[in-house]
């Protein structure tokens, strides 16, 4: 109890100087998000070597483990996170605003998923098999999706954010960074606090995905909730920091759904040990090295096939020639 108190107090503190820092709504530069996401990676290498230290190499490789795959499964999470700002025409100096809030209720929504995943292993052992056969179907899913190659290009409010639009009100415009106004004797929301709702909101479903994931690495409430506190909380940074490089990311589904899909295997190996059949169990440093590598091989891949993509575009573009400009009066007519 001691260490999970002292663990969400210092990662309070951090969020409430990362909030006193950005407290100024501004247009976040490449160079403040590249020097924070350097911030957010470091204290989570020194929170990974600090279990090696005080704790065993076990938990820390759990925790660099689960924090790569729940850090990789987050920037699936940003496409989603662009749709919603454009969505809602979000002003670019009230984005870093509209993230941080919404990242910090995605956070107290994984916490009360983890504390449910844990109790529900700790009772029933069998509940693997499901974690198991969900990521596998999850990662089938990808793979269909990614060869499909339709782009998704819009964003659909959730059925809970409807019912607080419709009860509470939503004013027609920003009010800077207000999140409720009066509005004729009436007290309605802002839409920078409904924006923050639905990036919060959002996340249950990608919920869905990382946290049977991370509990196929380690069965510790205390690395998953770390784990995903630490990848969550440089989401933000990393939002502006490779925004502009999401749509390089073009084999970003393949690779996550082939990280899904081994740890479902996983999965399902550690749920036949632990029903007594003798079935070879992947170590965590297998674990780490394969995910690690899977990243590594999707952004070499991604990068060179957006590169040949652009060439090609850049090609057809210097080969079809220009059309004439016909300013006749037929061609004016019609």
């Amino acid at each position: 109890m001691t260490l999970w108190v002292l663990t969400i107090l210092g990662l309070g503190a951090l969020i409430g100087a990362d909030f006193f820092i950005g407290r100024k709504p501004h247009d976040v530069s490449v160079k403040e998000a590249g020097i924070w996401t350097v911030v957010w990676i470091v204290l989570a290498a020194l929170f990974g070597l600090g279990l090696l230290v005080f704790g065993n190499s076990q938990a820390s490789g759990e925790f660099f483990a689960g924090y790569v795959t729940e850090k990789s499964l987050s920037v699936d999470n940003l496409f989603v996170f662009v749709l919603i700002m454009a969505k809602f025409s979000v002003p670019s100096h009230l984005q870093q605003r509209v993230l941080l809030v919404g990242v910090l209720i995605a956070l107290v929504l994984r916490a009360i998923f983890i504390a449910a995943g844990a109790a529900i292993i700790a009772s029933f052992s069998w509940v693997f098999y499901l974690f198991g056969a969900f990521l596998i179907y999850t990662a089938w899913k990808l793979i269909q999706e990614a060869r499909s190659d339709e782009e998704e290009d819009d964003w659909e409010e959730n059925r809970l954010l409807k019912t607080v639009e419709k009860k509470f009100g939503v004013a027609d415009r920003y009010h800077g960074t207000k999140l409720f106004i009066v509005n004729n004797g009436k007290r309605v929301l802002t839409p920078l606090m409904v924006v923050m709702l639905a990036i919060g909101t959002t996340d249950i479903l990608f919920a869905l995905d990382s946290i049977p994931a991370i509990f196929g690495l380690t069965q510790d409430p205390y690395i998953v909730f770390t784990a995903n506190a630490f990848a969550l909380m440089g989401l933000r940074q990393l939002y502006f920091l490779i925004g502009g490089l999401l749509k390089k990311l073009v084999h970003l589904s393949y690779g996550l759904s082939v990280i899904l899909g081994f740890i479902g295997v996983k999965l399902v190996l550690h749920a036949l040990h632990e029903s007594g059949v003798h079935v070879p169990e992947i170590t965590i440093p297998f674990s780490l090295a394969v995910i690690g590598g899977v990243l590594v091989i999707t952004t070499i891949t991604s990068l060179i096939a957006s590169r040949k993509q652009a060439q090609r575009e850049a090609a057809e573009a210097a080969a079809s020639p220009a059309l004439p400009e016909d300013t006749s009066k037929d061609s004016v007519e019609a």
